[in-house]
């Protein structure tokens, strides 16, 4: 059976961490090189560093925040926000990515996916996807937001996740708004509809509390990953205690060296 992966992901504005609830009062976590060295020395098997206001603001990712979080890690670091060609992908490896994360882009010109898998890899394209959707509907009406989940994109979720994995995506980062931050579980149910659509890797996004939280995404959501922030970020929980968890549960995990 392979390996669950547990992922520590660092929102990013103006070169801090922050971390809200669903996607709006944002604070201070700290600063992304020393958590992301802290995270990955825990046992993170990967750290997500996704500039969050770039694609609003209309600019390209911080790269000094990237160098700098890079030199500190051994496990791979994936980056998002503000990469709208190839050769701003391309930047963003030269500073130290393993991967890149495309959301709002991928979307406005879907070719973008196919363009740096060509030059790069399908495995080093992440398509991220935030995802929302009313209370009590049915998972193949939820719906996707673009620019840090302030506007809807007109896509629905699943439909979406096909046609990336289609265009060349290694992965799929999923997220549910609804159930960002609020540390009450993953969205399990969004998580396996779009695990079931596709044949590539899933990451489950938005939720995190605590470890029961993680067995179910697994077990559930079928997730191949699942990522979390803030339980990190404050102290809650720990990754090396995570995994130890999961083990006992019968999840299989990689521990560090």
């Amino acid at each position: 059976m392979l390996t669950r992966r547990i992922i520590a992901c660092l929102d990013v504005r103006d070169g801090r961490v922050v971390k809200g609830v669903q996607f709006v009062d944002l604070i201070d976590a700290g600063d992304p090189a020393e958590l992301a060295a802290r995270h990955a020395i825990a046992g993170a098997d990967e750290v997500v560093l996704l500039d969050i206001t770039a694609t609003h603001e209309n600019r390209g990712t911080l790269l000094d925040t990237v160098r700098r979080t890079a030199e500190r890690l051994f496990v791979p670091l994936t980056v998002g926000g503000g990469i709208r060609t190839a050769d701003e992908a391309m930047a963003v490896f030269e500073a130290g990515a393993d991967k890149v994360s495309i959301n709002s882009a991928a979307l406005a010109r879907p070719d973008l996916i196919s363009e740096i898998g060509a030059k790069f890899g399908a495995q080093a394209v992440i398509v991220a996807i935030d995802a929302r959707r009313v209370a009590g509907s049915p998972v193949k009406q939820a719906e996707v937001f673009v620019a840090g989940g302030r506007k809807p994109a007109g896509r629905r979720v699943v439909e979406w996740a096909r046609e990336a994995e289609s265009r060349g995506a290694g992965e799929i980062l999923l997220t549910s708004m609804d159930s960002d931050g609020t540390r009450s579980g993953f969205d399990c149910e969004l998580t396996a509809a779009v695990s079931r659509a596709v044949q590539i890797p899933v990451i489950a996004s938005g939720g995190a509390g605590n470890a029961q939280h993680f067995i179910r995404v697994f077990r559930e959501g079928c997730a191949d990953a699942a990522l979390a922030a803030g339980i990190f970020h404050f102290g809650i929980a720990d990754v090396r205690t995570l995994k130890e968890q999961l083990q006992i549960d019968g999840i299989p995990v990689r521990f560090p060296c």
